[in-house]
Order: C-alpha cells, then sequence, then structure tokens
C-alpha cells in the first residue's frame, strides 16, 4: 500500500478545540462507525475536545476472501497472533502519525490527545501510541490486541511509558476471543505500563456501561493533561 492521507470526519467542539480525540473504526467500517458515541459520552464543554474519526484505506482482505473494504492493515488468519501483515501496519502508523502531526499544527499539543479506536482501529491505537516519540494523554483501545507484539519490545519509546491506557473487552466476543485482550493487557502491564482493564458481558460490540466508563477515563485523563 501506498501511504496516503487519510480523510476524516470531524465533530467540533462549542468553542477552541483543546483537546483531541482521534478514533480509528474496525475492519469494514468507515469513519462515521463511532459518531454517534459522541454525544452519548457527555463530556465537559470546558475540555474543548475535538473528535476526529479517519478513514481507513480501502484494499483487499484476505480472510474475507480478497473482498475490497476499509482496513487498517490485511488479516491473513483469523489465528491473530500468528500470521500478520507488517506491511500493512507500519503503513497505517505513519498515517494516523499524520494525524497527530496535523492535529499538533492546529494548536492542539500532544499531551492533550488520546488515540483510541475498536477492533482494528484499538490494534491501531496501541500499536502507534506506543511507538510514537512524544507524550500523549492516553490510549484508548476497545476490543482488541497489540499487533506485531514480538517487536514491541524493541520499537517501543520512553515517552509514552506512562501513558494512562484503557482496555476492554466482550466476553463473548467470538471476532477477537477475549484471551487475545487479556493477554496484550498482560504483556503491557508487565512492561509497566498503566493499564486499566474492563470486560463486560457482549460480543465483539460495545455496550451503555463500557461508553459509560470510556467517558468517565476519557475526563479523567483530560482533565489530568496539561492546559
Amino acid at each position: 500500500m501506498t501511504d496516503t492521507p487519510l480523510t476524516t470526519l470531524e465533530i467540533e467542539p462549542a468553542g477552541a478545540a483543546r483537546a483531541s480525540v482521534i478514533w480509528m473504526h474496525g475492519l469494514g467500517a468507515d469513519a462515521r462507525d463511532f459518531e454517534p458515541i459522541v454525544p452519548e459520552l457527555r463530556l465537559s464543554a470546558e475540555l474543548g475536545v475535538r473528535f476526529v474519526f479517519p478513514n481507513a484505506p480501502i484494499r483487499p482482505v484476505t480472510v474475507n476472501g480478497g473482498m475490497r473494504m476499509r482496513a487498517w492493515y490485511d488479516v491473513l488468519t483469523m489465528d491473530l497472533p500468528r500470521r500478520e501483515d507488517p506491511d500493512g501496519v507500519y503503513a497505517s502508523e505513519r498515517a494516523i502519525n499524520a494525524l497527530l502531526e496535523r492535529e499538533k499544527q492546529r494548536g492542539v499539543p500532544v499531551d492533550r490527545i488520546v488515540l483510541a479506536g475498536f477492533s482494528q482501529g484499538g490494534a491501531m491505537a496501541l500499536h502507534t501510541g506506543l511507538r510514537y516519540p512524544d507524550r500523549l494523554a492516553g490510549i484508548l483501545a476497545l476490543s482488541c490486541y497489540i499487533p506485531l507484539a514480538g517487536k514491541l519490545n524493541d520499537e517501543r519509546r520512553p515517552a509514552n511509558q506512562p501513558t494512562p491506557i484503557f482496555m476492554a473487552h466482550g466476553d463473548y466476543d467470538t471476532v477477537i476471543p477475549m484471551r487475545y485482550g487479556q493477554q496484550s493487557a498482560e504483556l503491557l502491564k508487565n512492561l509497566g505500563y498503566r493499564v486499566e482493564w474492563q470486560d463486560y458481558g457482549m460480543g465483539h460490540e460495545v455496550c451503555w456501561e463500557e461508553i459509560r466508563d470510556v467517558a468517565q477515563w476519557l475526563g479523567r485523563v483530560l482533565a489530568a493533561a496539561p492546559a
């Protein structure tokens, strides 16, 4: 895949943007997938949060018979930790880094930016955030796992060692079984990261309790970020 800028859907705060949440969708979805969640979060207007929802590139996905769809990287097998697509993962990392740079150019300090995502998008939030050279406000990773986990120890950057990480998963997830998320959370904890883990009685989806917990977490990490 060639590197091309990502198109985005954006929701601006009522006043000036003082913080940003860059939220990546899952496989086959698009930038509108999590747009409806914004009013449900009920974040304080004082935080001045801009939501940026990027569209993943359209590419063939092996496990779906080569069908072209929006995907942050190819999925070669459903046995997720085995065969992966490093070229696709790194290309998406570069594209997400470009969005981080754009937010900085628009006046939002990087330590007031949260990288977030669901499923493949959550995997990219973890992958990109842990490798980013400057401190982020937080990493939000829902129903996902760490891609290229074997490379993490060599490629992670110290700036985001203390960054708060929220990981959540459904107990009955048959798309990405919860054990993958748990293994990823344990790996991060063993490396000294600040991981908050929650699981819910649901499948590969989000539920009201999760939205409530995400809202509380976002409120805390953005309120604690430098003004």
